[in-house]
Parts: structure tokens; sequence; C-alpha cells
């Protein structure tokens, strides 16, 4: 196991989030600056997560969110989603024993009817395999958008409301988070965004509500151990006050 940096605490401490949520942004780019195509990126991509699941085990993060594949990305052309759900099959079938024996599990989020059966069974048995690890919970975004996640959150309480199930007055906070796909995981303490871009896409959105973001310049397929620590460092530095004086 790799040794923490000196100035990062073992998990349990107020300095080191206990949930990292990251938006891998930069493929592309990283690829045509080296003449490549998009693709060529993608799977420079891979490698990254690689390292960064790793890492996050490693460091001591209990919860990492990836977010892998969004709602909007199935507007991409044809050839780069095939390649895209070629890299999906590609990596559960090979890092799966790996990711089992390190103890991490398995979690997926998002709309998994749009991928191809095959994938659909990859992703059940991922999960079903690794549901008992308890040393890094690895929860993957699939077709995921935050907004179409809400909404079927209040489409499942209005059709509890119209059994008769609830009330109106039922509805709280604590009902819609259950209803979410994220249920039983803490809010993310850490948001990364990589590529420079300062937005966060439709991720999370309800989750983020008091979430600490950092902007990170370095294109995904650069990402490593020193960014995620650099990032954590930099969490660390703030005073987190949710709202209130302190």
């Amino acid at each position: 196991m790799t040794v923490l940096a000196s100035n990062l605490k073992p998990s349990g401490s107020q300095l080191l989030p206990r949930h990292v949520a990251i938006i891998m942004d930069g493929n592309g780019r990283w690829a045509t600056a080296r003449g490549k195509p998009r693709t060529f990126g993608h799977r420079a991509g891979v490698e990254a997560v690689r390292r960064t699941v790793e890492a996050a085990a490693d460091i001591g993060i209990e919860f990492l969110t990836l977010y892998g594949f969004s709602t909007e990305n199935w507007k991409r052309p044809e050839g780069e989603v095939s390649d895209l759900m070629g890299l999906l099959r590609l990596f559960i079938k090979r890092e799966l024993s790996v990711l089992d024996k390190n103890g991490v599990c398995i979690r997926v989020i998002g709309d998994r009817s749009r991928f191809a059966d095959d994938i659909q069974a990859l992703l059940k048995n991922a999960e079903k395999r690794t549901a008992n690890n308890r040393r890094l919970k690895l929860t993957i975004a699939l077709s995921y958008g935050s907004r179409a996640e809400i909404a079927d959150a209040m489409r499942s309480i209005a059709s509890r409301i119209e059994q008769g199930e609830l009330s109106a007055s039922d509805v709280t906070e604590d009902l819609i988070e259950e209803s979410l796909s994220t249920v039983g995981m803490p809010d993310p303490d850490l948001l990364i965004r990589t590529s420079g871009e300062q937005r966060i896409s439709n991720f999370l959105l309800w989750q983020c509500a008091y979430t600490e973001f950092v902007f990170d310049e370095v294109l995904w397929p650069d990402f490593d151990r020193k960014h995620l620590e650099q990032a954590i460092e930099n969490f660390a530095g703030r005073e987190r006050r949710f709202g209130a004086v302190l």
C-alpha cells in the first residue's frame, strides 16, 4: 500500500473527505493535442480511472463517485459511443477481479436500460460480486443525468401519494433523498472536475448542495494520485460552514 502524503490524514479525519466525486473531462482534447482520434483519449482515460481508484483506496477515501457517461453523451457520434461501450465492457471484464480482490464495492447509477443486454449483465454481476466489499465504495454514473434522476424520484413519490401511501405533507428533504439513486450514500464532500471547465454538467445536482468544488486544469488522462492529493489538500484548507456562521 502506498504511504499517505505527510499532510493527509487517515479516514475519519476532518481533513480527509469521506466522499469524493469526479467529473472526468478532457479525453478528447488530450487526444487532439497529440494528433490522435478522440477514442485514443478515452482509452487513456481508462488508465486514469484505474490509477484514481487505487489512489483513493490507499488514501482512505470511503466513497468515490465517477461520472463515466452522461445522458447527453448518447448524442455523440455513433462510432465514438460504440467505442466507449467497448471500453466499458473491457474495463469491467479486466478490472473486476482486481477490484473485488482489493475490497472495492461497485455500484452503478443511471438509466442502464439504454445499454446493450450484455453490458447490463456485466454491470449487474459486478455489483453482485462486490456487494460485501468495504474498503472503497465505488459508484459509477453511467447514462446518468441528475435532472432525470430527480424527475424519477418525483414520479415515484407522486405515485405513492396517488395510491394513498403518502400525503403531500409527508414530502420532505429526507423522503426525496431516499428516492434518489444515491440512497444510502453520504453527499459528496469534494467534487473535482478536470480539464479546466467550471461547471457540474447535470451531475449530482441535489447531492452537491454543500459540496466543495475543485476545478483542475489537468486533462483526465493525465490525472493521477498527485492531482487527487492536491485536491484533497485544497479541500482540507477550507472552512465548511454549511450556511452557518462559525
